[in-house]
């Protein structure tokens, strides 16, 4: 592709993973308006061309990853140039494929949604994820008390060797139960789920008073039976329902074709990116003391995308699958 005016063309070297690129093939939805067909929400690579008007520091040569609606999965891919943020020192192009997306998402959550706070206690749901394993980083880098559930054993010690507090097995133990006896009956004052129906019972039971639940995917389904509103009102709970294409294309649920729609997510997902490169990313740099880390599980060449795709099927990966 040719880069309009303000975009720079990106060389890719690796795009990360996502579920949404499985829902996409799967064909349950299309990519937005004006996006490109093929996958990858996120890439990494050099910058190869320079579009019109560009005004920012960049330099064709230059390192970099970006956000991207679609198209991260090629061997070029055009991006608005405040879309791109520097590759931290020492890291990898493979690494830095694998922050754009889950980590936007993190960020966003906690802070800009979720308005963490230190000391508070934080229920991450499929803790081993990608958005998982840097929620519990950025967390505990926040001074909050991270705990996750997750499906096996070794799931959870990766996700305490990250930094979470404890982790609870959903398939072995009532985590919601287990929530309650570690806050001593307190409950969470965050929950971040990206499960949503099949958890709203026991979400609710362990959010604590004034408590925050963010619910940012339906992976467990989207149906609710039983007297959710009025437990929620009981403790005086806030249920925000979280669309993540309003800033970072993981949903991609696309609301309005307006040009002040579009103009206003565009300048909500370029503050995004420039708060995550001011607070969060020099924390990726090897001579931080607060040391942030991209979790990846594997690596494939591009060539094995199936297998790719089928492995993230499984729910066996820990952190990102790269191509």
């Amino acid at each position: 592709p040719s880069p309009a005016e303000g975009e720079v063309l990106l060389k890719v070297a690796a795009s990360a993973l996502n579920r949404a690129d499985l829902l996409q093939r799967q064909g349950q939805y299309a990519p937005p308006p004006g996006a490109s067909s093929i996958l990858g929400l996120e890439a990494s690579g050099h910058i190869a061309e320079l579009g019109p008007a560009c005004q920012g520091h960049w330099k064709i040569g230059d390192p970099a990853m970006v956000l991207l609606p679609g198209g991260g999965q090629a061997q070029y891919v055009t991006a608005p140039e405040e879309f791109l943020m520097p590759i931290p020192a020492g890291m990898t192009l493979s690494q830095a494929a694998a922050i754009p997306e889950a980590w936007l998402t993190a960020f966003q959550l906690l802070h800009l949604v979720g308005n963490v706070q230190a000391g508070e206690t934080v229920l991450i749901h499929a803790g081993s994820s990608g958005v998982g394993t840097a929620a519990i980083q950025l967390a505990r880098m926040a001074g909050a008390i991270p705990l996750v559930t997750a499906g096996s054993q070794h799931k959870l010690q990766i996700a305490e060797k990250l930094g979470a507090a404890a982790g609870f097995n959903y398939k072995e133990e009532d985590f919601s139960e287990a929530t309650l006896k570690f806050t001593k009956g307190a409950g969470v004052n965050l929950i971040l789920d990206c499960i949503g129906g099949s958890y709203w019972e026991k979400n609710v039971n362990c959010l604590a008073l004034d408590g925050r639940w963010i619910l940012y995917g339906l992976m467990g389904g989207t149906d609710v039976s039983g007297p959710l509103f009025s437990k929620l009102l009981f403790k005086r709970k806030v249920s925000t329902s979280w669309n993540n294409e309003q800033s970072v294309d993981s949903i991609r649920k696309y609301i309005s074709n307006s040009a002040k729609m579009l103009s206003s997510k565009l300048k909500y997902k370029q503050r995004l990116v420039e708060a995550f490169t001011e607070q969060v990313l020099p924390h990726f740099s090897t001579e931080s003391p607060q040391r942030l880390l991209p979790v990846l599980d594997r690596v494939y060449p591009v060539t094995a995308i199936q297998e790719a795709h089928a492995y993230m099927e499984s729910n066996k990966n820990v952190g990102k699958i790269v191509l």
